[in-house]
């Protein structure tokens, strides 16, 4: 079987019908021919590798069209399974832009989003005209919807209603018997994977997503890789280096993944993640404290004001305009994803607490979850539970999870014992999965023997710990990191001096000297003046409405 998304790569603006974007899946559920064992207790891992004949998968033909404003769009075939390279194969959906001299261009530059769900064709797309001039001069920019993610074959487990019924039941203020719900709403959620995208899920895993970016590569008829991944993006570029050591360029990996514990120790890979994101709120609310002038939430407690306000939303819910609700779940969610752009939304942040208290809906933080985000969260629950190796003994995930709950109370118990929804939310589905998981790579993490590879981590990241980037860059053969000393997710783009480091080992493979550290982030305004700088109260439009569009820091 062929699994195909025709004209889905030459997609004008990225913002199809979500009719459009459902389409292959639904051809994949019809056309599956092939049924696929369920292991009963533990999951069915194989190591993917071509097929005993040594037959090798046949590089994609890209026949390329115009898809608007100087992009070009195609669809590439790659195998749906690597241990069978001539069997069916998965459309994925790709895009670039040229540079403007191609006698001058040193290559194709590979553009990585985070997530997992993230697309890569609306990442180029969105953000091409913000990277460095540099950059664009030297590269054809490239990007693609990685297996089972917008166009290339979207996984679909829980369609919007039943998503927007579970996180319309979740509370800011979990009660003291949340756990055993979330434990079986969870499983109502692996069995509507198995359900509705079971013939594709084994296929999803990061293993594969690395052997279909060397296809790609040779498509582009590129000798090398040269790659720039953020958040999850790392964890990609990580697995690509570690499988293709000698075709590695240049990879920048940008608020990195310690990829030991991420695939094979899990838990260890949780909590951190829970500590650093509720470690970021923490910080946030101090400065609030004091500089109330400028933050204007909490009169001068907001630590309690903000513990006040989730217990008032839950009780009292606010309707919206959409015919929805927020309660203090949604105020949650909400500063999950914004809290990433670092001090520069602090401002705006503590004047949307104040507005969410006095319950206006103009405030980010009382907007219900959208339906371009299940496209998002769907995908980032099912990648993770086919890469990683969560222990199926249910007496340690209860220990975990509650756990977490404890040692992170501003953020964590909601996070914890909510529906599967992102990262911190992936233990109680994972745990129970039982889909086949023949597309996770679980090591080595070395790259021995690979081109320097640079590992990015911010010292204040709430998504992805700074140790876990210390973590990587030991774990390379030839890792070299750069340090951001700053609140938020990632330096590309947030930062001068990191965004020019990036660059200049991406263009001119200069790696920074040892112990580099860059310390430029944008600082909120003191109370005197009481103006935040320009662009911030704009912030929350970034992160706050469309979680599926993944948008590179913007200078300031």
């Amino acid at each position: 079987m062929t699994t195909r998304d025709h004209g889905s790569g030459r997609s004008g603006s990225g913002t199809g019908s979500r009719a459009r974007r459902r389409l292959p899946r639904l051809k994949i559920a019809l056309a599956a021919a092939v049924s696929f064992a369920v292991a009963g207790t533990a999951a069915q891992v194989m190591a993917a590798q071509p097929d005993e004949t040594g037959t090798q998968p046949a590089v994609p033909s890209l026949a390329w069209s115009d898809c608007q404003d100087g992009f070009e769009c195609a669809n590439a075939d790659v195998p749906l399974d690597y241990r069978d390279p001539q069997g069916r194969t998965i459309t994925l959906a790709v895009i670039r832009k040229k540079a403007p001299d191609q006698a001058k261009k040193k290559g194709t530059l590979f553009l990585q989003p985070g997530g997992p769900g993230n697309s890569g064709v609306d990442f180029v797309r969105g953000n091409y005209a913000d990277l460095p001039a540099s950059l664009r001069d030297s590269f054809d920019v490239f990007g693609y919807d990685v297996r089972g993610v917008g166009r290339s074959s979207q996984v679909q487990c829980w369609d919007d209603p039943t998503y927007t019924q579970a996180i319309t039941a979740a509370k800011g203020v979990p009660g003291p018997d949340a756990y055993e719900p979330a434990v079986r709403q969870a499983a109502e959620f692996d069995q509507a994977c198995q359900d509705n995208a079971g013939d594709l899920l084994p296929y999803v895993g990061t293993e594969y997503v690395a052997r279909d970016i060397d296809l790609l590569r040779q498509a582009l008829g590129e000798n090398q890789l040269t790659y720039y991944g953020r958040s999850f993006g790392s964890y990609i570029g990580t697995v690509y280096a570690a499988m293709f050591p000698d075709r590695v360029r240049a990879l920048a990996l940008d608020g990195a993944y310690d990829p030991e514990h991420y695939a094979n120790q899990p838990y260890a890979y949780d909590r951190p993640q829970y500590l650093a994101l509720d470690g970021a709120m923490s910080r946030f609310l101090d400065w609030c404290e004091a500089d109330q002038a400028t933050c204007g939430f909490g009169d001068g407690d907001p630590r309690a004001a903000f513990e006040q306000l989730k217990a008032d939303l839950d009780a009292n819910p606010v309707p919206t305009a959409n015919g929805g609700q927020a309660n203090g779940y949604t105020l949650v969610y909400r500063i999950l994803f914004n809290i990433n752009e670092g001090k520069v939304i602090w401002p705006s942040l503590g004047e949307a607490l104040r507005k969410a208290q006095q319950r206006d809906t103009t405030s980010f933080l009382l907007r219900p979850p959208s339906a371009a985000s299940y496209d998002f969260l769907n995908p980032n629950v099912v990648v993770e539970c086919t890469d990683k190796a969560y222990p199926r003994d249910p007496a340690l995930l209860k220990r975990q999870v509650t756990t977490n709950a404890k040692l992170a109370p501003l953020l964590g118990p909601a996070l914890a014992y909510g529906p599967p929804l992102y990262d911190h939310q992936h233990a109680t589905a994972c745990a129970q999965w039982k889909g086949e998981q023949v597309s996770r790579y679980d090591g080595s993490f070395r790259a021995k023997g690979s081109a320097p590879i640079l590992v990015v981590g911010n010292t204040g990241d709430p998504d992805t710990p700074y140790q876990d980037a210390v973590a990587l860059s030991r774990e390379l053969d030839n890792g070299r990191l750069l340090t951001f000393k700053a609140e938020g997710h990632t330096a590309f783009g947030r930062s001068a001096c990191a965004t020019d480091a990036v660059t200049s080992y991406l263009v001119d493979l200069k790696v920074p000297a040892h112990g580099t550290t860059c310390a430029d982030e944008t600082q909120p305004p003191s109370s005197t003046p009481k103006v935040a700088p320009p662009g911030t109260t704009l912030d929350e439009l970034r992160n706050g409405v469309n979680e599926r569009f993944d948008r590179l820091g913007v200078l300031r």
